[in-house]
């Protein structure tokens, strides 16, 4: 099902037998991931499009039962992706279409497996929103760092599904959060590139890809290909 205000869907860009792809032999399932910024127009399209993008890379597949979306806690509802923005996923090959802004509701944290935002801020917002969300939502630069301290053979095998391996990264990760704290509070923060240039927008681009890629591995037990 499409989520309310979500494009073509996996989140805005696919159909719903898209979403529901599985593994054949494994039981229909799906892994909700989802990226908070504040208006939904740059920082998390681009890397809501950038997850799904890699995890396609990865897999050869729309990602096994991942569905991969986006919001922001002042979501622009409607709007477009910011034009350097999809600059910026056209750089990487990513596709950029079928986007629309979205405003973060409770519903959206409800049904989400695991919620990496832009900022610390925006972490303390999910988090005030209630529905349990403590342990499941990090900033991404946050879970980056969390899950390269996790030893990828203590998580379940591909073979055994990418929800079940996702579902036990995030235990993993969480259970790390207060060992491996940030060396600097701006370490876990991506800037908002709003009103930029198309060079800002860049480096944040190259800054939101490096700290997905460790994150796409450790999901689908894949690297990526040099």
């Amino acid at each position: 099902m499409t989520a309310p205000g979500s494009g073509r869907g996996i989140g805005n860009g696919e159909s719903a037998a898209e979403i529901t792809t599985t593994f054949v032999g494994l039981p229909r399932d799906s892994f909700r991931i989802l990226h908070v910024s504040t208006g939904n127009v740059c920082r998390s399209p681009i890397t809501e499009r950038l997850t799904r993008h890699a995890v396609r890379e990865r897999l050869g597949i729309l990602g096994g039962g991942l569905i991969v979306e986006s919001a922001g806690t002042w979501g622009h509802e409607g709007a477009p992706m910011e034009s350097h923005a999809e600059t910026v996923l056209a750089d990487f090959g990513a596709d950029a279409s079928g986007f629309t802004g979205r405003e973060l509701l409770d519903e959206h944290v409800i049904r989400a497996d695991l919620v990496l935002t832009a900022t610390r801020d925006h972490r303390a917002q999910v988090i005030s929103m209630g529905h349990s969300a403590g342990l499941r939502t990090f900033t991404l630069k946050e879970f980056t760092r969390l899950v390269k301290a996790i030893d990828p053979a203590t998580l379940p095998p591909l073979e055994e599904g990418v929800v079940i391996r996702a579902r036990a990264l995030v235990r993993a990760a969480a259970a790390l959060r207060g060992w491996l704290l940030a060396p600097t509070a701006e370490a876990d923060e991506v800037y908002d590139p709003y009103g930029a240039p198309l060079t800002f927008f860049r480096s944040i681009g190259d800054e939101i890809h490096q700290a997905l890629d460790p994150v796409v591995t450790a999901l689908t037990g894949v690297p990526a290909k040099t």
